[in-house]
């Protein structure tokens, strides 16, 4: 497989392709959206090699760890993950312009999050690339004011923005490039969280830059995870939640979990006690994984992709 970066592969969702999506939808509904949508995903799939191997090199590997499908997964199981990923690319700019359906979506274990919004103290949310994150969005009917900065590894970040402000003016979710840990970005940070506003990190990228990685044991092969979010949650000593959206019937079940009250990683041996917290990232993507399988949207050589290996 190839072991270029997987910020080196492009962003798929790019911003006229992102604006044709919605328009279809718009004009003329999800039947003939789904419809267009097959051709173009049947290409792509043919197209891209990269993305093609690394979704089942995926599916191979859950299969062999969780034996979620009844029999070895192949091209039709590959084809459907991108289909899924391609549904989910619309799902994402209905819940960004408020047009998702609120019934369908269910929400759990949102309730230690919204009491610490009340009570002004906001936090850190470690989630992975899995279902439709945008419908966060829908949190903010929970309370008015309750906002969320999504820290991204990609330089499309102020071009989604400006797709966001045009969507939905009034959203509450945010995007903010981060290419590496600095103190101004630690400061930054921290004066959004000590004023009640809570920041998201994907927990299955690893940075662009930089040597903040470590490994996990994920999906029964050793994976590269980013340290940052559990970096940024031991400096900014605030509660840190799991948040996943899978798909779920004929929508979404939104689950935030408790992850700590207070991440605080051990004088003595930092790098044992990364390790640990991105251990329990693995254990809880692998439980979701295994509720979902068709939704990891990580088509990049996940387990061969390169990086910086020194200690973070």
């Amino acid at each position: 497989m190839s072991r270029r970066h997987w910020a080196d592969l492009g962003e798929t969702t790019f911003v006229g392709g992102t604006w044709l999506l919605y328009g279809v939808y718009r004009l003329l509904g999800r039947l003939p959206f789904r419809l267009c949508l097959y051709p173009v995903v049947l290409v792509y799939w043919l197209g891209s090699g990269v993305a093609r191997r690394a979704s089942r090199q995926y599916l191979a590997r859950l299969q062999a760890a969780e034996r979620v499908f009844p029999r070895e997964p192949g091209v039709r199981e590959s084809v459907r993950h991108f289909f899924t990923f391609a549904e989910t690319l619309l799902d994402k700019m209905l819940a960004i312009g408020g047009r998702y359906p609120r019934e369908r979506v269910a929400f759990s274990g949102h309730e230690s999050m919204l009491a610490s919004s009340l009570a002004g103290q906001g936090g850190v949310i470690i989630t992975a690339h899995m279902g439709c994150l945008e419908l966060m969005q829908m949190a903010a009917s929970w309370r008015e004011g309750l906002r969320v900065t999504i820290l991204v590894h990609t330089a499309h970040a102020p071009r989604f923005n400006r797709i966001l402000e045009r969507i939905n003016p009034r959203a509450s979710v945010r995007l903010m490039q981060v290419t590496d840990f600095s103190p101004t970005t630690a400061m930054l940070l921290a004066d959004r969280v000590a004023a009640g506003e809570f920041i998201a990190i994907a927990g299955d990228r690893v940075p662009v830059r930089g040597d903040r990685v470590v490994q996990a044991s994920f999906l029964g092969h050793p994976a590269p995870l980013p340290a940052g979010p559990y970096l940024i949650a031991s400096v900014l000593r605030c509660p840190v939640w799991l948040l996943s959206c899978l798909h779920h019937g004929d929508g979404y079940r939104a689950d935030i979990v408790p992850f700590s009250e207070r991440i605080v990683l051990p004088r003595g041996d930092r790098e044992a006690g990364l390790a640990d917290q991105a251990a329990r990232f693995a254990d809880w993507m692998t439980a979701c994984l295994r509720q979902s399988p068709y939704d990891w949207f990580n088509f990049f050589p996940f387990w061969d992709a390169p990086h910086d290996r020194r200690p973070a």
